[in-house]
């Protein structure tokens, strides 16, 4: 691995973290047992879940259970997972984009799958 690759890793991770930091107060809830981690392209079983054939059109993946069907027991499982694919990410930003935006949005769209909402859902609120 070459240092500039750890660097630029690295910042990627701390643009994830700048993302979750900057969820609302109201809303931290929604990360109460949640694991975010930050690969940089998706496992070929992360992308039979999500039903994608080519891993740099998967720039996040949320599994768990999502806040709409949690009940009494919730606090017996395992912590849910958001993985954030950081070529992928990088790869589709767009001229002159922001690439912390850019993370902020893939963020924010996997806590909203977190939250229950569907990809349509998403769509209609501008998080995709």
């Amino acid at each position: 691995m070459m240092a500039e690759e750890g660097a630029e890793k690295g910042e990627f991770r701390l643009l994830v973290l700048e993302a979750l930091e900057g969820f609302p107060d109201s809303l931290r809830r929604i990360l109460d047992n949640l694991a975010v981690v930050v690969e940089d392209l998706p496992s070929p079983s992360d992308m039979r879940r999500a039903g994608v054939k080519d891993p740099m059109h998967l720039l996040g993946l949320y599994t768990g259970v999502p806040l709409t069907r949690w009940g009494r027991d919730r606090h017996a499982r395992p912590p849910d997972v958001v993985k954030i694919f950081r070529l992928p990410v990088l790869f589709h930003l767009q001229p002159g984009e922001d690439p912390k935006e850019k993370v902020r949005l893939v963020v924010l769209h996997e806590l909203g799958h977190r939250a229950g909402l569907d990809e349509g859902r998403l769509r209609r609120m501008g998080v995709y």
